[in-house]
């Protein structure tokens, strides 16, 4: 019997997906974690980017802009569509295969990043030996972390589908299962960033970015959003 193939970049890459991160405080979601993404590539200046389940381009334009060079890969061609902007013109390049197994070398790019992916994989595990086989020097995901408000996700489950409307289950992690997993292939975490102590789903329906920016401001203030903060984006290095 086959293993599914991993293809929940097809939701990610979606128009409808896509909306969640309209208006204002979906400008500011985008901005909190292509800034946090540009922070951990820093020493790598230049380098070859691998984003895998990439299609819905949330962070494709900064890493171009920043002078990367970046391949998307996504499960199906249709996952081509949010980034055409940047493949038509040849400032980044876009592969279709699966997730899992990609269809390249072992330590072919100098950085593999997988956003909005984790969470949602058939076989998260898997997922992660692709990433890790796949990288010369770095991965850089983001999960949900059980050290926040995620770990009652289940229960706010309904509140959250009320306020997104198309919202899906996802898995929630403990960051030593996710460090613990990685470490199996080489590679220990180096930089880590909480993005939001706040649910996103209650900043989505408070709808104001300014007040998204007082509240979050004042929980990293403290150190709460950094100690609890979710979802995480967490930058692990290869060993050797």
């Amino acid at each position: 019997m086959h293993a599914p193939r991993e293809d929940a970049d097809v939701e990610t890459s979606s128009d409808a997906y896509a909306r969640r991160f309209a208006g204002t405080v979906g400008a500011w979601f985008l901005e909190v974690q292509a800034r946090a993404t540009l922070d951990l590539l820093a020493r790598w200046p230049g380098a070859t980017v691998l984003d895998v389940g990439g299609g819905h381009g949330q962070v494709t334009g900064p890493l171009v802009e920043a002078g990367y060079e970046v391949t998307i890969l996504g499960s199906a061609p249709s996952c081509e569509g949010r980034v055409r902007e940047w493949t038509s013109t040849g400032r980044a390049r876009f592969e279709a295969g699966d997730l899992a197994a990609a269809p390249f070398p072992d330590r072919a790019f100098d950085i593999v990043l997988s956003f909005r992916l984790l969470p949602h994989a058939h076989r998260w595990r898997a997922l992660v030996t692709g990433l890790t086989r796949l990288a010369r020097h770095a991965v850089v995901i983001d999960y949900p972390t059980s050290r926040s408000v995620n770990a009652i996700s289940g229960s706010l489950f309904g509140l959250k589908k009320g306020v997104e409307g198309d919202t899906r289950p996802f898995t929630v992690f403990r960051d030593a299962e996710v460090e613990a997993s990685f470490a199996e292939a080489g590679f220990l975490p180096t930089g880590r960033r909480a993005q939001f102590l706040f649910p996103m789903a209650l900043h989505r329906a408070l709808g104001s970015a300014g007040l998204a920016r007082i509240l979050e401001g004042a929980a990293g203030a403290v150190g709460l959003r950094g100690a609890l903060g979710s979802p995480v984006i967490l930058r692990l290095e290869r060993l050797a």
